[in-house]
């Protein structure tokens, strides 16, 4: 089911989803050309939705609003969590494997926030494609890189609800009920939704925004980009994801 699930999201996702739409249109056109046109054009609509500045920033708004950690949440929680956001897997200048980007901005804030705090620290991610989990490899940089020794190290999940389930059956036990989350804000709402659904009271505590709310930013109108197809590739993937959830209830 995994791996279906990925391939699936593959096909769905840009850039694939968008280029197999034109693609259908232009077979369809062959015998059918007014249908072959529209599909077609669905296609490109789709891709040039999902990477201009002005559509990415809808899909974003519904799912980077969690607002920032606050003293007094923070100070009512049991634990943080940092959830992987993948591994980089060749990495000569580490001696093989190690965190990618996504992982390590995640990473990055947990640290600062385990250090403000003093709270226990919880990694958690597998290696759903093989080698090193993303769990240990997320341990090794918050020591060699921050200084933070994680008390928990989950190795086994493969996705974000097993981030949460597995997470579950080792802190719950223990009393550690109340966690503040680490993720990316666009990750966040499916996040909370997954944890909350595992048995635990979420403090969210989003970083690296996608959507930039800085207004001295905004006067000029931005074009299609290496950044805006990123960020809109990534809030279709949240959307798809919380589709999945709904439809798995």
């Amino acid at each position: 089911m995994f791996i279906l699930k990925k391939i699936l999201a593959g096909l769905i996702l840009p850039p694939l989803g968008p280029l197999i739409l034109i693609a259908l249109g232009l077979l369809l056109g062959i015998r059918r050309p007014r249908a072959g046109r529209i599909v077609a054009a669905l296609g490109l609509l789709a891709a040039l939705a999902l990477c201009t500045p002005v559509t990415v920033k809808l899909l974003l708004e519904g799912l980077e609003n969690a607002p920032p950690v606050d003293e007094q949440a923070l100070a009512k929680a049991d634990a943080i969590v940092i959830l992987a956001g993948g591994r980089r897997s060749y990495a000569p200048e580490f001696d093989g494997e190690t965190v990618n980007a996504l992982s390590l901005e995640r990473i990055r804030y947990g640290a600062r926030l385990a250090r403000q705090t003093g709270l226990p620290v919880m990694v958690t991610g597998g290696a759903p494609k093989g080698g090193t989990a993303e769990g240990e490899l997320m341990k090794t940089s918050l020591e060699e890189d921050f200084g933070i020794t994680p008390r928990w190290v989950e190795s086994r999940s493969r996705d974000t609800r097993e981030n949460a389930e597995y997470c579950a059956a080792v802190m719950l036990p223990g009393g550690h009920r109340r966690i503040v989350l680490v993720t990316h804000a666009a990750h966040m709402r499916r996040s909370v939704e997954a944890f909350e659904a595992a048995g635990f009271s979420v403090v969210p505590a989003p970083t690296a925004h996608l959507l930039n709310r800085n207004p001295d930013d905004s006067a000029i109108p931005s074009l299609p980009g290496m950044s805006s197809a990123y960020a809109g590739w990534y809030a279709s993937h949240e959307w798809l994801g919380l589709l999945a959830y709904r439809l798995s209830r």
